[in-house]
């Protein structure tokens, strides 16, 4: 995972309460009155008030794809229906031999075949699945066979993709670490103006957004891109925002010891 600086904070800081915060006229002498007037809280109300610090944080995160999926075809045509099926037999049974050698678990491999008629002669095929979780690996066991087998064999580009939940741990990743930001940023200001941070009043995320890619892969065909472009091409971002009350206390005094 890697995490982005975020974007600063807004801050609203109330330390001293007031009293008649609604009302728009207050009276003073005279039966006068003065708009947008408002008094403090008198000592026993100030003391029952609660003081609150306002704080919103930003986050965003984001994640490389964790699988790589790879398809490798062998075909073979001959007049004889033995014939295709041995020379598809032989390149196949190489392959699984070299995949074990490298050390690639069997419920990472799947192998499907298809024997049909074509005119006059058989067509024998068969696909063999690979899923990854080492992308060096995947470019080693790909290059290898690139090398040793005919033209017969062809192997698809890498697919790159994500694990089912990915997404929503992304997302839970991005409000925690919003929140975090968003604690520290009230400690800062707290400890700047001779206060405590109390506890958390209210936590409201206000927005979450996901994507997924960079903004210039659509210049490029898919074909065309290289396995490096192809993994940010699948890295998805999560962003979070969260407005979070906290509770403020006033310092301590320290108790003289006689």
């Amino acid at each position: 995972m890697s995490l982005q600086r975020p974007p600063p904070s807004s801050v609203f800081v109330e330390l001293v309460p007031w009293a008649d915060r609604g009302q728009e006229n207050n009276l003073i002498t005279g039966g006068e009155t003065r708009p947008n007037v408002c008094r403090p809280f008198s000592s026993t109300q100030a003391q029952a008030a609660t003081r609150e610090v306002h704080v919103s944080g930003t986050a965003e995160v984001s994640a490389s794809p964790d699988r790589a999926q790879v398809a490798v075809r062998v075909s073979s045509t001959k007049e004889a229906a033995s014939e295709a099926k041995k020379s598809v037999g032989r390149r196949l049974d190489y392959i699984m031999q070299c995949l074990q050698q490298q050390g690639l678990q069997a419920e990472n491999v799947t192998v499907t075949k298809d024997f049909r008629r074509v005119e006059n002669a058989y067509h024998m095929e068969a696909e063999v699945c690979l899923t990854f979780t080492e992308f060096g690996k995947m470019q080693n066991i790909c290059n290898f066979l690139v090398e040793k087998l005919d033209s017969s064999v062809v192997i698809s580009p890498p697919q790159f993709y994500h694990t089912p939940g990915s997404v929503e741990n992304l997302r839970r990743q991005a409000c925690l670490v919003a929140v975090e930001n968003a604690w520290r940023k009230a400690q800062e200001v707290c400890n700047l103006v001779g206060q405590t941070l109390g506890k958390p009043l209210l936590i409201k995320e206000e927005e979450t957004k996901e994507w997924d890619g960079q903004p210039d892969n659509h210049q490029s065909s898919s074909s065309s891109l290289t396995v490096q472009q192809k993994i940010k091409s699948a890295t998805i971002h999560a962003a979070s925002k969260v407005l979070i009350t906290f509770e403020v206390r006033g310092k301590e005094k320290k108790k003289k010891h006689l």
